[in-house]
């Protein structure tokens, strides 16, 4: 028995680790190419040989990278190959809304940043009891066609029906038509009362917006921007959105023109929130997502694994010095 466990040994080491054929370690142990195969069953059977597969499009080893890549916690949604964008969209809001219920507790603030993501994500909140718990709207909704109430409301308040919640509207638009009527506003008494709620938030949850996505996200396709606006946005490098604060590829957003007019909350404010969910989907969107990460926007993410796989794509890429250098934001 001994005998035939190093042969076995032999015929294993040569097979699997030096990469010889069976014909070759046949003709190095003076044996038959059967009696080989035989060997190497033996050498699996008896525990000489463990075989392991490391998978890289696995969900598990997709989180370990993306943490590795940006240090948020990710969840990766498996999504059959395919999916249209919308049941893509909806799988992995489904996931994202289980796992933001969980972070829920009693007296819990969350901030919501409306968009079709989060919209989504509204409808498949499991309800739970809780109490206190405070829902604002993170950035205004009005566009010069609509108040936007009806829409930013419905999502309001069906994350605040699942944890019998209370909601806070913030009645502005989302971009207004100058910096200065926005700093007018923001110094009004009303206005400066969600503003402090906001600064209170334990919660965020937002989606990343992108002109060039699958599913158009709201900011672009809901009458929001006019050419002027789209052709600004185009000549200084914009990508992505979140809360309807425009990012650039690197994570940049300080000096984006548009930004002294939009409602939401920047990068920098949001990085004072404890927890905060980005949930985005489609491989399409490897750009916003890549740019929302660089600004450091979130400390958790939900992406389905074409996602991931795209992001991680891009921004080894960056490194190897196409496009941009490197995943850290240009500013904090």
């Amino acid at each position: 028995m001994v005998e035939r466990d190093d042969m076995a040994f032999q015929a294993a080491m040569m097979y699997y680790l030096q990469s010889e054929t069976m014909d070759g370690v046949a003709r190095h142990l003076g044996v038959s190419r059967s009696t080989v195969s035989r060997l190497l069953a033996h050498a699996r059977d008896a525990g000489l040989v463990r075989i392991s597969l490391n998978e890289p499009s696995r969900p598990d080893a997709l989180a370990s990278q993306m943490y590795k890549a940006f240090k948020v916690r990710a969840r990766v949604v498996p999504v059959r190959e395919g999916a249209t964008e919308i049941n893509r969209l909806s799988q992995v809001s489904a996931v994202a809304a289980e796992m933001i219920s969980q972070k829920v507790e009693n007296g819990t603030i969350m901030g919501v940043a409306w968009g079709n993501t989060v919209a989504e994500i509204a409808q498949s909140l499991p309800p739970r009891e809780l109490q206190r718990v405070l829902v604002v709207q993170l950035n205004g909704a009005a566009n010069s066609s609509q108040t936007g109430l009806p829409y930013a409301d419905a999502i309001l308040s069906q994350f605040a029906a699942a944890f019998r919640g209370r909601t806070v509207h913030f009645p502005v638009p989302a971009l207004f038509d100058y910096a200065s009527t926005r700093e007018a506003m923001w110094r009004e008494r009303s206005v400066q009362r969600v503003l402090t709620i906001q600064e209170r938030v334990d919660l965020a949850v937002f989606g990343v917006g992108s002109l060039r996505s699958p599913v158009p996200s709201q900011v672009y396709a809901g009458g929001y921007l006019n050419e002027e606006d789209r052709r600004a946005l185009d000549a200084e490098g914009v990508v992505a959105d979140v809360c309807t604060v425009f990012l650039r590829a690197d994570g940049s957003y300080r000096d984006i023109s548009l930004n002294a007019r939009a409602s939401g909350p920047t990068p920098a404010q949001l990085s004072r929130i404890k927890t905060r969910v980005m949930v985005a989907s489609s491989a399409a969107k490897a750009p916003a997502i890549l740019a929302a990460l660089r600004a450091r926007v979130a400390t958790d993410v939900v992406l389905d694994v074409a996602a991931a796989q795209a992001v991680l794509a891009l921004a080894g890429r960056n490194r190897m010095g196409i496009g941009l250098g490197s995943h850290k934001p240009v500013e904090s």
